[in-house]
């Protein structure tokens, strides 16, 4: 009989463009990203619940799977995402992620609410940047934010 290694470990992964630039400004791109980063997770058996590209940042809910730290998983999903942004020279400059991220734990229970926050993603960036989204974040889970 063989033993296999089961999880359930949600995680609402939150990162920006290098010094929050709002650089991915087309639906068009936004979309491109959002797919490309779908996709490059599924070829890394990461699931991918949902995920929302914004012009200086991105909201994704994840699985994190047993083979994989949050630290290797962001290091993929950054990495990967931001050389084929060059690659493909969506932009007329060279595109990077900022330092750091947000990996924020999800109950099963509240997952559907998360899920339709980052949904509201457009809505909820009418009244409220990403640097305040952010900081109501790490208060919310009772860290301290670092400014850059």
């Amino acid at each position: 009989m063989s033993l296999h290694s089961y999880s359930k470990c949600w995680l609402h992964l939150i990162w920006g463009t290098l010094n929050r630039e709002p650089l991915i400004t087309t639906k068009e791109l936004k979309k491109e990203v959002s797919d490309y980063l779908y996709e490059y997770s599924v070829s890394k058996k990461i699931y991918m619940k949902k995920n929302y590209v914004n012009c200086e940042h991105v909201h994704a809910i994840i699985d994190l799977p047993t083979n994989l730290s949050i630290e290797e998983t962001m290091h993929l999903l950054k990495g990967s995402s931001s050389h084929w942004i060059n690659n493909n020279k969506h932009l007329e400059i060279k595109f990077n992620w900022g330092r750091g991220y947000a990996a924020l734990s999800v109950s099963e229970s509240v997952l559907d609410k998360v899920v339709k926050y980052i949904e509201g993603q457009e809505e909820h960036h009418r009244t409220r940047s990403f640097l305040e989204e952010y900081e109501m974040f790490i208060s919310v889970y009772g860290m301290r934010y670092i400014a850059d």
